[in-house]
């Protein structure tokens, strides 16, 4: 049986507050302060203070001297503007990756299949985390961890969530879209790489 992974404390951390943010407890231009986190959480200032750090740096909040920590006014252009970068990544990832999809893509059907039952259901949030799923499993296939850190460290979970929850971009269908990406390496398409990056470009919030 398979050992559980336990996060650490800042990780645990972080994911409190992110989900406090994407859910709207913490509203764009609140603030989030420091020291009732800790005393909410009964931890000490040192792993939240590390836990905010991290959330910055996904440019999800923004600190100011005197001003302390606040969850960042985002607008759709900001929202938007991670696509292009993404779209880039993954582009280069099917490159890499289409020699061995082309002969094992059964490793992308099941979030597929799972697609279509999270459309079924009008499950939005299934929706988003197979097809995060999807693409995390496609920028491994190309066997390139500095090409997998890179994207990870997007954060498009919670950039995806969050364009869902503050700009209302939800599609009524995402599985025949990507089932759209597995036929293509399935028939060994020679343009299956520019396809991902079209495909990619196309999730981006409408201005």
């Amino acid at each position: 049986m398979a050992t559980p992974v336990v996060q650490s404390l800042p990780r645990q951390i972080r994911e409190y507050i992110l989900e406090g943010i994407v859910s709207g407890r913490w509203k764009p231009g609140e603030r989030i302060v420091e020291r009732g986190i800790a005393a909410e959480l009964d931890v000490s200032q040192t792993p939240v203070r590390e836990a905010l750090r991290e959330l910055e740096v996904l440019r999800l909040i923004e600190s100011a001297p005197n001003k302390g920590v606040r969850v960042r006014n985002l607008s759709a252009a900001d929202l938007e503007e991670i696509y292009p970068v993404r779209a880039g990544l993954e582009q280069l990832a099917a490159t890499l990756a289409a020699p061995r999809l082309y002969e094992a893509v059964t490793v992308l059907e099941p979030e597929v299949a799972a697609l279509y039952e999270a459309d079924r259901l009008g499950d939005g949030a299934a929706q988003v985390r197979h097809t995060v799923a999807f693409h995390r499993e496609l920028v491994r296939a190309s066997g390139n961890s500095v090409l997998l850190h890179t994207w990870e460290s997007l954060g498009i979970e919670v950039w995806t969530t969050l364009a869902i929850r503050w700009l209302g971009t939800r599609q009524q269908s995402y599985a025949e879209e990507h089932e759209a990406v597995v036929a293509a390496f399935r028939r060994r398409d020679p343009e299956v790489a520019e396809l991902v990056r079209a495909h990619v470009l196309g999730c981006a919030p409408q201005l």
